[in-house]
């Protein structure tokens, strides 16, 4: 039999820190949504014991949307779009020793901050008609920080939570620029996961599933509908140290975009994306580190950009609370 010990703690360290903390910088005003795609993987549902954690995700997207297509960006229509975004997003949690329903209750934040280049073609009217200009922009800043709290259960091999983070709208934010990290609205997520982890074959099946709700943009007058997000994942621990398998996430609007500044109407979108990842666990003498790499390709994408996401995470502990005796 293998030790259920150290892969079961270790992949729990990941988990809780993926889960339900992290921002998205990238259908919805900008073709992005506050919730960052594909945060979610193996032992998603997974919770550490009462103790403090940090969690370094780097995340990396490149996308693009093509054809005549138009998004509407920092109050603007824009088209032809093509982005690159590098987001660095420290979090802190903190799983209490509260056990509400029997279950241990977590709180988390994140401040993400990073780099965003877009470029794009805008229409003009003149004398002679429309007339169409490159236009690009970039900056490196602070986004909105995102705080969330959640309960998560046990019972044997299988796992389950459920919790809302919500984006704090005060990171920097530009009006009319077309790379910005922060979204300058409130917005919650609920969501809940579920995931079934059998130490011995090292089996991880999990699932998460969300919807995000979204208060008005006053900079712009626009409010993003209503937003579902599902998330897989399928790997399997070759030894302690090891893992691999497969991850893919949907996401598709519920509800059309509003307000005045909802100039292409109720605008939903759509996106799915399969990918890959791998879990590397080590310890550097006593302290336990787990690091991951996740890589998505999305597909049948509508009203937002088609790319790739790459999610290069490192977790450890920063305390454990001992149990009590």
């Amino acid at each position: 039999m293998r030790n259920r010990k150290i892969p079961g703690l270790v992949a729990a360290l990941a988990s809780l820190l993926a889960a339900g903390s992290v921002s998205s910088v990238y259908a919805a005003e900008g073709g992005a949504g506050f919730y960052l795609l594909g945060s979610k993987g193996p032992a998603a549902a997974i919770l550490p014991p009462p103790g403090v954690f940090f969690q370094n995700d780097v995340y990396y997207y490149q996308g693009d949307l093509g054809g005549d297509r138009q998004l509407p960006l920092g109050g603007k229509l824009v088209g032809a779009v093509d982005a690159s975004v590098v987001v660095e997003l420290p979090t802190f949690i903190w799983v209490t020793p509260w056990d509400p329903a029997g279950g241990n209750f977590a709180l988390t934040t994140t401040l993400p901050i990073g780099w965003k280049d877009v470029a794009a073609k805008e229409d003009l009217a003149s004398p002679l008609g429309p007339v169409s200009r490159s236009v690009s922009d970039d900056v490196f800043t602070v986004g909105d920080p995102i705080v969330s709290g959640l309960v998560g259960w046990h019972s044997g091999d299988f796992h389950w939570q459920t919790g809302v983070l919500v984006n704090v709208p005060i990171g920097d934010y530009q009006k009319g620029a077309l790379a910005n990290i922060a979204f300058n609205h409130w917005g919650s997520d609920v969501f809940a996961a579920g995931t079934w982890f059998n130490p011995e074959t090292g089996i991880d099946i999990s699932g998460t599933v969300g919807i995000a709700f979204n208060v008005e943009n006053p900079a712009t007058d626009y409010r993003t509908g209503n937003e579902f997000h599902f998330e897989w994942a399928v790997s399997k621990h070759f030894t302690e140290q090891f893992s691999a398998g497969i991850v893919g996430y949907h996401y598709s609007q519920l509800t059309g975009d509003s307000g005045s500044g909802a100039k292409l109407g109720d605008f939903k979108g759509r996106v799915t994306a399969l990918g890959a990842q791998i879990g590397y666990n080590f310890k550097v003498g006593e302290q336990a580190f787990a690091t991951s790499l996740k890589v998505f390709q999305e597909f049948d994408a509508k009203n937002r950009a088609e790319g790739t996401a790459v999610f290069a995470t490192v977790s450890v502990p920063i305390s454990i609370t001992p149990p009590a005796p």
